[in-house]
């Protein structure tokens, strides 16, 4: 899992991914993908 201070780019790096809040945190996951989740912070 990547962590990034901005999730712009990598919501972009596949077409299935989606952002999503949970726990207070922004991620972005991907279930056709798992390699692509990142979160925010």
């Amino acid at each position: 899992m990547k962590v990034a201070n901005s999730l712009r780019s990598l919501k972009q790096r596949h077409r299935d991914c989606r952002v999503v809040r949970r726990k207070g945190r922004v991620y972005v996951i991907n279930k056709t993908q798992p390699r692509f989740k990142a979160r925010q912070g």
